[in-house]
């Protein structure tokens, strides 16, 4: 990562642009979610970024005369956002491997999201067992809740 891709955090460790989520994970688009990851605590926790555009594709469907970000593509999000925390954690040679969801529990959508809001992803470490980690995530937008999870995934070598 160059310094033009950065900025250093309170912990020292360096926010993340649009690149450096590529780089840590391999979604792209239309299924990269995330845009900025920033706050991040290696082994703790992580924020995640997503600007909502109403140019992004599931729109056209989702619903044309009221658009509303789908609920399991703000999940889907904070995947992502933990993947990225994942890497963080475990370094350099994790990085673009498989994060696969193994179960999701207690979601709960609190109020839609739209185009235009600017979604922050919460998510936390509750635990890591080998390759299997649980976290718990919450989305915000303007420091209001709009949704929250406990789930849990598996790293893959591939």
């Amino acid at each position: 990562m160059n310094e033009a891709d950065m900025s250093q955090t309170e912990a020292g460790y360096p926010d993340l642009d649009i690149e450096g989520v590529k780089r840590l994970i391999p979604h792209r688009y239309p299924f990269l979610l995330v845009d900025k990851v920033v706050d991040i605590k290696p082994d703790v926790s992580c924020v995640g970024i997503k600007n909502v555009s109403i140019n992004e594709p599931f729109f056209q469907g989702h619903f044309p005369q009221r658009p509303v970000f789908p609920g399991v593509l703000i999940i889907e999000s904070m995947a992502q956002t933990a993947g990225c925390l994942v890497v963080a954690t475990l370094g350099p040679e994790s990085e673009g491997k498989l994060v696969y969801f193994m179960t999701v529990d207690d979601a709960r959508f609190r109020k839609p999201v739209v185009p235009g809001d600017q979604m922050h992803v919460h998510v936390t470490k509750v635990r890591s067992r080998g390759p299997v980690w649980k976290f718990t995530g919450e989305a915000k937008v303007d420091g209001k809740l709009v949704a929250q999870a406990t789930y849990s995934a598996m790293i893959l070598d591939e």
